[in-house]
């Protein structure tokens, strides 16, 4: 985009680009979001940078109206497969509060100087920067929707020091931290008990009951649940583990959301369970854009037209989401999901006591790659060819031989799976578009894709892979179109996972 077309997006308020870019305004040094309900600043006034960590690098504070710092993600780091895209991925995991910088340039094979130079150039600001903005949202979060001790928030969140602390959400927020708890405090959730309440912001439409349906028919009993209007799941978290509700129904308008309330074992977990959230929902994606690609076919353009907003589902857990897959082939969805719950309640870690007491049936984390591959195979309730292939892939994951993290590489993660005895394409591609999140995959071995492209185009069914050139770089959902548009009841068990 240039900055005309940035700057007319700002004067038509549009919320699709939230995220995407912020307007920085130099005569009142605040930035905001695209979508800001004040007063459109005058063009010469307007400077446009790519990420909140630049506006806050170059002296701008974050407007109070409309939060920029809680819009929804950028859906380019989503979809980018190189280092800056990998990079992004990992900073919003938490990785430079964990591993440093240092550790953030050895898991991208560069050099810090290196990593600094790319990420700069494109987004205006370093790793050191990303990561600032990133616990100051963290920090923000817990000011408001908690009653800790600010000097708790100010570890919890990543900060060094309280001083540094104090220094970054006054120069961020405009505001101390205490005013800041006083403020939200006159607005807090009354119905909340316990947890943190957190927003999840997404650009419209979402399209939320297929997508919790999807989840819900795949949910494995004692990790994850849809009940009364909330989706619950066990988070296998960096420094622990946690609990996830989310409300199914979303709150849509400005400032668009789902609400969600995180238990924590370890607050320090707080930024990479909202971003596992985030994956696992795809809510950063951009669904303007991608029914733009895909509704300019005419066989898929029916369905975008009924469905607005479809997601493609990611993982909150990749490992858990790459097992699923090998357990998932060749059987029903309700069988996959026997399986795997039969495995999370033999292998799976038991949540904490706190955390098990929560409402309803979560009550444990699901096996992790060393529980699987040290379970053997005779110890797997699935045939021994099955069998075989999940303890070779949970050995691959657990060794470090194949990354499926935020910043993996999906090209080599998928060819290393490959190479594994009983990993064939479907499986690959699956694990590919769940766990690491591609939104480019066209499942064209799937038989409910090939299926519905019969019904709606024999010609296509000859040759899917080549009819769905035209659908990148938005296959994933094309795929999901597909499922959707096929008879429910005909779906056989490829997509079982």
């Amino acid at each position: 985009m240039s900055d005309e077309q940035r700057y007319r997006a700002v004067a038509g308020k549009d919320s699709r680009f939230d995220g995407v870019f912020y307007t920085c305004v130099t005569s009142t040094g605040i930035y905001c979001r695209p979508s800001c309900p004040a007063a459109v600043p005058k063009r010469g006034n307007v400077r446009f940078l790519p990420s909140a960590a630049a506006a806050q690098a170059h002296g701008f504070r974050a407007c109070k109206r409309c939060r920029p710092d809680a819009s929804p993600g950028s859906p380019e780091w989503n979809a980018r497969a190189d280092a800056v895209g990998r990079a992004m991925r990992l900073i919003a995991d938490g990785a430079v509060d964990r591993d440093g910088v240092t550790g953030l340039a050895g898991a991208l094979g560069y050099s810090e100087r290196q990593l600094n130079r790319m990420l700069t150039a494109e987004l205006g600001a370093g790793p050191l920067a990303l990561a600032r903005a990133r616990r100051a949202q963290t920090a923000r979060i817990l000011i408001e929707t908690t009653a800790l001790p600010m000097s708790d928030i100010a570890f919890a969140s990543g900060f060094a020091s309280i001083r540094q602390f104090n220094d970054t959400v006054r120069e961020v927020f405009d505001r101390s931290p205490s005013l800041m708890r006083e403020r939200a405090a006159r607005g807090a959730d009354p119905a909340g008990a316990g947890g943190i309440a957190l927003r999840l912001p997404f650009r419209e439409p979402l399209d939320a009951g297929p997508l919790f349906a999807f989840l819900a028919a795949r949910a494995v009993p004692g990790v994850e649940e849809v009940s009364g209007g909330v989706y619950r799941r066990a988070l296998a978290l960096p420094h622990g583990a946690g609990v996830a509700e989310i409300d199914t129904a979303p709150h849509t308008g400005r400032g668009a959301h789902l609400r969600c309330r995180l238990h924590l074992d370890d607050l320090r977990d707080l930024g990479a369970a909202v971003q596992r959230c985030r994956r696992l929902l795809d809510l950063d994606c951009d669904p303007g854009a991608i029914a733009g690609v895909l509704s300019a076919d005419p066989l898929l353009a029916p369905s975008v037209a009924a469905r607005p907003g479809l997601r493609s589902p990611g993982a909150a857990d990749p490992a858990e989401y790459a097992a699923r897959a090998v357990i998932g082939q060749q059987v029903s969805v309700a069988a996959a999901r026997t399986v795997a719950g039969r495995l999370a309640e033999r292998y799976g870690k038991p949540l904490s006591p706190a955390l098990a007491a929560l409402p309803g049936g979560v009550d444990r984390l699901f096996p992790s790659p060393e529980a699987l591959a040290g379970a053997g195979p005779d110890g797997l309730p699935m045939p021994a060819p099955r069998a075989r292939a999940l303890v070779a892939l949970c050995a691959e994951l657990d060794s470090g031989g194949i990354d499926l993290g935020p910043g993996a590489d999906r090209e080599e993660s998928a060819a290393l799976m490959l190479r594994l005895p009983g990993i064939g394409p479907w499986t690959a591609a699956y694990i590919r578009m769940r766990a690491l999140g591609d939104p480019d995959v066209l499942l064209h071995q799937d038989l409910v894709v090939r299926r519905a492209l019969e019904r709606l185009d024999p010609q296509a069914a000859d040759a899917p892979a080549a009819r769905g050139r035209a659908w990148g770089p938005y296959r994933s959902y094309a795929t999901h179109h597909l499922w959707a548009s096929a008879d429910a009841a005909a779906r056989p068990s490829a997509s079982a996972a």
